[in-house]
């Protein structure tokens, strides 16, 4: 074929240009494929596009599990690429291939060791970032090995530069020390650069295997500056365009850092000052385009653009539109993206680390409907050890999900308490329930404050002095004490990668008095009451200390001890208010938990239902958490909450008649003026997790008008 140019390489083949035509050449018997391949053009970028989210592959339940998209299971999705046949390529204890169908294969490594072989003769340990250069060669952060490695187009497995050891030094190949690698890029000629991400340097291996430092100076920091002068916080991600410019996910720094050809460093996206809402936090997913598009995606699950005039964008979700969710920004919100992929008609792959799943990221379809999402099935242990000592006896539980909670600045409706609260005296050890690898490159924060915690796999500890004892020293050579520059002690490092077994120490009790646990199976903030703790007792009903009902200006129904509200029809409809707690066993007796299902049922005086209320209408469960934190002002009323913790009785004042639901908020009423005039009761359902439902005090006696 005349002006044939060998555009890339894999599995056996090459894929070969001549003119406008693609062929397929077949290694094994040196043939060319008579059908040419046609590959579309690349799509171009628009800025904040609205896509539709749908599972690509996997079950959401952890494992290793190769077959058809729903089949499929992943334990650690990383970095994500696409290749020149479509392939999505994700590195996942090995690396595994996802087809056009969404079948998933393991195609090399699959167990955890430091070996080079053909396909599964191979072994990695905790690999993260990949890239593929333009002969279909795959290049691999192999986070615990500290090694940069090859994947060859026909799966056989080399390493490039890095000698297993954990250190930092430039040199020849496996001469070089890397610290926990976990960003991969490659360039057009064919040079690999890397987020050396505990080393806090970004270095560049060449074709010949030599590695250099492009940038930083070894030192956790923020400096902008010319190669070595500049500092970065645990760089987790990088990309490359097509001019060689380099993209940084400075993931510490909570910032995107710009790499100039000639080694200037600059920050494009700097910490917001108003932490709650800041576009982008702790990055660590990178891609560019072939335009010049960047993606960005990190802890708050948001994927964001910044176009090539550096502006930025969040991408708008298809279907959560903001009026669908209560103070919802529209915004795609997954749970923890790790990996970016562009395919050339402009969709994405997203590596989800916390849901365990790839994502499709896609504009809708003309008359498509949505599909949600399901929240996976979880198979549990038997039993679930406590996170304090003892770990198999009982322990008071004095916080659970969905709880409201205020803050220190006068508001007492601030945001849902997200865990389950179990005492324990402050400096006792926080003991770890379920073995885990650490997935986050920095997966610790709020060093030394109260709110100071850290995510391993589903679960994340929190109010706990991460990898300290009571004396502030570190506990094992898994937690790494750094100093600020005056050398006091700044935060703890915890590397990607680092494993924990049941009842390892993590850190001891601040002075909170408890281990707060949050649990998200498939990335969503789950109630962690469904952990089989052993000897967890609830025996106790909730109690309704009052119910009230108000108008559609917020006016609340008069009220007469032991006669009827009047409820006037021409209301239209009206607020249902209902003040209620719960006790488990074990509870000092001024604690106050929240309810788990509440509803409401309409009865007749004798007590029979009301037509369309045979059964109590369920308004709000507390399975899930809305992502949305300004939610609890719907479900919640405005007398409830306390504005500080402390040792006076928080109040659940539920708005009953609003919902929730799967994790979503929405406003609802009861409407009243369908009914007939006449005499009613009305129910109120508040039940806890153990579903024990209250007696005392459910009914209101009501007339309609």
């Amino acid at each position: 074929m005349n002006r044939t140019k060998i555009i890339a390489a894999c599995a056996g083949a090459v894929l070969v240009a001549a003119g406008a035509a693609l062929y397929v050449y077949h290694a094994r018997d040196g043939a060319v494929s008579g059908r040419p391949v046609w590959l579309p053009a690349e799509a171009p970028t628009r800025a904040a596009w609205t896509a539709r989210v749908t599972p690509l592959t996997g079950d959401g339940n952890p494992g290793a599990v190769d077959g058809g998209a729903a089949a499929s299971r992943f334990g650690d999705p990383f970095g994500t690429v696409v290749d020149a046949y479509g392939n999505v390529l994700v590195a996942d204890g090995g690396i595994r291939r996802i087809g056009a169908d969404g079948a998933v294969v393991t195609i090399a490594g699959g167990r955890t060791g430091f070996a080079d072989g053909q396909g599964a003769a191979a072994a990695f340990d905790t690999p993260s970032g990949v890239a593929i250069d333009r002969l279909g060669n795959l290049y691999v952060a192999d986070t615990g090995n500290n090694a940069i490695r090859k994947v060859a187009p026909d799966g056989r497995v080399t390493t490039l530069a890095g000698g297993g050891e954990r250190g930092y030094a430039d040199g020849v190949g496996r001469a070089a020390r890397f610290d926990g690698p976990v960003g991969v890029a490659v360039d057009r000629a064919g040079n690999v650069y890397v987020a050396d991400t505990y080393n806090d340097r970004i270095r560049r291996i060449a074709r010949d295997g030599a590695v250099t430092t492009v940038a930083g100076s070894g030192v956790p920091g923020g400096a902008d500056g010319v190669g070595v002068a500049a500092s970065f916080d645990t760089p987790g991600g990088i990309a490359i365009d097509k001019d060689g410019v380099l993209y940084v996910a400075d993931t510490g720094n909570d910032a995107i850092r710009r790499i100039d050809r000639d080694g200037t460093v600059t920050t494009l996206a700097p910490p917001a000052a108003d932490d709650e809402h800041i576009l982008l936090r702790r990055p660590v997913a990178l891609a560019v385009t072939h335009d010049g598009w960047l993606y960005a995606g990190g802890a708050g699950g948001r994927i964001v653009q910044r176009d090539p005039a550096g502006n930025w964008h969040a991408l708008a979700d298809a279907d959560r539109p903001p009026e669908t969710s209560y103070a919802s920004d529209g915004s795609v919100r997954l749970y923890a993206p790790r990996g970016i992929a562009v395919r050339r008609d402009g969709a994405l792959a997203v590596a989800d680390g916390l849901a365990l799943r790839v994502f499709a990221l896609a504009p809708p379809r003309p008359g498509a409907r949505a599909r949600p999402v399901p929240a996976p099935p979880v198979a549990m242990p038997a039993t679930m050890p406590w996170p304090v000592a003892p770990q198999g006896d009982p322990h008071e539980v004095v916080g659970v999900l969905g709880e409201v909670r205020g803050n220190y600045g006068g508001e007492s409706r601030d945001h849902f308490h997200g865990g389950l609260d179990i005492r324990a005296d402050v400096g006792a050890r926080v003991l770890a329930v379920q073995p885990a690898t650490v997935a986050d490159p920095y997966p610790n924060w709020a060093f030394g404050e109260l709110g100071e915690g850290i995510a391993l796999g589903q679960l994340s500890y929190i109010h706990v002095r991460i990898g300290r004892d009571a004396a502030g020293k570190p506990l094992d050579p898994r937690f790494q004490l750094l100093p600020d520059a005056d050398g006091k002690p700044a935060r703890v490092r915890v590397r990607r990668g680092t494993r924990f077994a049941v009842g390892d120490a993590l850190g001891t009790i601040n002075p909170m008095a408890h281990v707060h646990l949050e649990y998200r199976p498939g990335g969503a903030l789950a109630n962690a009451l469904a952990l089989p703790f052993p000897g967890l007792r609830d025996t106790v009903p909730p109690r309704i200390q009052g119910i009230a009902l108000y108008d559609a200006a917020g006016v609340r129904l008069p009220a007469r001890k032991g006669k009827p509200v009047h409820v006037a029809r021409t209301l239209g409809q009206v607020t249902i208010v209902a003040d209620a707690y719960d006790q488990m066993d074990g509870n000092l007796a001024r604690r106050r938990l929240g309810l788990y299902r509440l509803g409401y049922q309409l009865l007749h005086p004798d007590g029979t239902p009301v037509a369309g209320f045979e059964a109590p209408r369920i308004t709000q469960v507390y399975d899930r958490l809305p992502r949305e934190r300004d939610a609890v002002k719907l479900v919640y009323a405005d007398n409830s909450g306390i504005t500080v913790y402390g040792s006076k009785a928080t109040r659940f004042v539920y708005a009953v008649n609003n919902t929730l639901q799967g994790g979503v908020a929405l406003p609802g009423a009861w409407k009243v003026d369908a009914l007939a005039p006449g005499d009613y009761v009305l129910r109120i359902y508040a039940a806890d997790f153990a579903g024990q439902a209250a007696q005392a005090g459910r009914d209101l006696a009501i007339t309609v008008e």
